[in-house]
């Protein structure tokens, strides 16, 4: 038997990258897999692609910063699917780069919102029914970037300091039941993140050094 046969699986920020390679794994080991994102486009072929695999999987536009959005994805997923059994909060971004003062505050704020907002919205609607059937796996994508003071790359460091905390409160809370809650750090491979990083005028202009160390793992 598969290793997730019976599971089903929500995965954020599943259009490329870390999200894509988690929910083709998930699918895989026999899961039935929800990717989303709000490139529909993308999500269409990671689906044709976990398909062509012999998957199961379906695609869910969405907006992860919005409570309207997040609703209505975990609705359709649960309706089209059963019950969440795994969650996979994986959507991120990297930017913007540059010293507090410098960067545009707003663009700092709605970072904020995809490393904090998303992972309490989602929990927030995912856990009460997995603590019903006292059962449930809830992942947060984190990174190295957690544990680490990192100048001009305060908006991803922040963001990843608070989903570690978001985690703890929450496991702490769930200690009495059998619904886990983790993060895990990936460890780097050359993702679109990494690219979007490596080609920004910002990044490359505050970050050099980092930017360096990208185009020689690109290479």
């Amino acid at each position: 038997m598969a290793a997730f046969g019976g599971e089903v699986a929500l995965v954020t920020g599943a259009g490329r990258g870390f999200g894509k390679a988690i929910a083709q794994r998930f699918a895989a080991e026999g899961a039935a897999v929800a990717v989303l994102s709000r490139s529909a486009s993308q999500l269409d072929s990671v689906v044709a692609e976990i398909e062509a695999a012999g998957g199961k999987a379906i695609a869910v536009a969405a907006d992860v910063t919005s409570p309207a959005d997040v609703d209505r994805a975990v609705s359709a997923v649960e309706a089209r699917l059963g019950p969440i059994t795994i969650f996979v909060n994986n959507a991120g971004v990297a930017g913007p780069y540059g010293p507090l003062w410098e960067v545009d505050v707003e663009e700092w704020w709605q970072a904020q919102a995809v490393h904090i907002r998303a992972p309490m919205l989602f929990l927030n609607r995912i856990l009460p029914g997995m603590i019903e059937r006292d059962k449930g796996r809830a992942i947060v994508v984190s990174a190295i970037a957690s544990r680490l003071v990192a100048p001009y790359l305060n908006a991803y460091c922040t963001g990843k300091i608070a989903q570690n905390r978001i985690v703890a409160e929450a496991a702490a809370e769930l200690k009495d039941t059998a619904v886990k809650v983790f993060a895990i750090d990936p460890g780097f491979v050359f993702t679109a993140l990494a690219n979007d990083t490596m080609t920004s005028p910002a990044a490359r202009k505050r970050l050099p050094g980092m930017v360096g160390r990208l185009e020689e793992r690109q290479a």
